[in-house]
């Protein structure tokens, strides 16, 4: 039977083996002409983002083959298309993850009944693998292949807006200093980074920001993670853990925003390895947090935003 965890597991180390951050994404774009801005891999067809460990796994394929489309489809999807696969193409890996639920039952067979004498359920997911194929890799399907904008270069140190936004309505104390560290102190509740003018681009420093902006979550009144609210010396599976999920969080935010930064993934990439070989689940354990800390941080924006729209609502009614 097929080892789904591993198979995903030897995707990713093989990826980093060579030296690709797979959680990257592979191209500056700001979508297509007819659809916008997409920040995460889409299926050509229904026009849906893919998530999850699905983003590392997608977005690993195309910087390894290549590929600038982040559209993908299936074999049977490119044939009801009225297209077809290229002969000699090969597919991508994705999982397809299939929430269940059942009523828990005793020893003997009878319901087990919660604290109200409701019937409990037990709640768990099906893991299954499907394969998928980039929008470059078929033929016949042309009014899908569409070009991507692609995005401006600008000059250094333009404020990208929405990355401030998500700075600012996350309610983090962030300062900044001539130094040549950034990092979140847990206990102070501090974010420290080096002045903007310290970096070559505004992408590293947007990009170094949200890697510690991902840390900030893990703070024990928000999401408490193990790596942030106990004490994991520097080099320990521990640390090293909570880095790849901060690695992966900041990648998710980034795409969010269109920033395309320099991550900080070269130095860890030896503790990483040893870390997903020896546990494969590891992978699917810290991609689930970095979407829960991306989430929080732009829940958080959601919210600031909603309450400024309540806020100036009432004024007029009180107009």
């Amino acid at each position: 039977m097929r080892d789904i965890y591993q198979d995903v597991t030897d995707k990713i180390v093989t990826a980093l083996d060579q030296g690709v951050a797979p959680w990257i994404k592979p191209w500056s774009s700001s979508g297509s002409a007819d659809i916008g801005h997409q920040p995460y891999p889409i299926n050509a067809i229904t026009r849906r983002p893919y998530s999850g460990i699905n983003l590392p796994l997608l977005w690993a394929e195309a910087r390894l083959q290549g590929f600038t489309q982040d559209r993908w489809l299936t074999f049977n999807q490119a044939k009801k298309a009225a297209g077809h696969i290229r002969k000699g193409e090969h597919s991508t890996l994705a999982v397809l993850y299939k929430p269940m639920e059942r009523e828990e039952q005793t020893e003997s067979g009878q319901p087990l009944l919660d604290e109200h004498g409701q019937p409990k359920v037990a709640h768990f997911g099906i893991l299954r693998t499907h394969f998928l194929f980039n929008i470059e890799q078929t033929e016949g399907l042309e009014m899908l292949n569409e070009t991507l904008l692609e995005t401006e270069q600008s000059d250094p140190f333009q404020p990208n807006s929405a990355a401030e936004n998500l700075l600012l309505s996350s309610g983090a104390h962030i300062v900044h200093r001539s130094a040549d560290e950034a990092f979140y102190h847990p206990i102070r509740d501090l974010i420290q980074l080096p002045t903007k003018a310290q970096f070559h681009d505004e992408g590293g420093y947007y990009a170094t920001a949200l890697h510690e902006l991902t840390h900030w979550t893990g703070h024990h009144s928000r999401l408490q993670r193990e790596g942030v609210t106990s004490a994991c010396p520097f080099g320990s599976p521990g640390y090293a853990f909570e880095e790849l999920i901060a690695e992966m969080g900041a990648a998710f935010l980034c795409a969010n925003t269109g920033i395309q930064g320099e991550l900080r993934h070269e130095g860890y990439i030896d503790s990483w390895l040893p870390l997903l070989k020896a546990d494969k689940r590891a992978i699917f354990r810290a991609s689930g947090h970095a979407r829960s800390a991306s989430e929080y941080v732009l829940n958080l924006e959601q919210q600031l935003k909603r309450a400024v729209l309540d806020d100036s609502l009432c004024m007029n009614d009180g107009a």
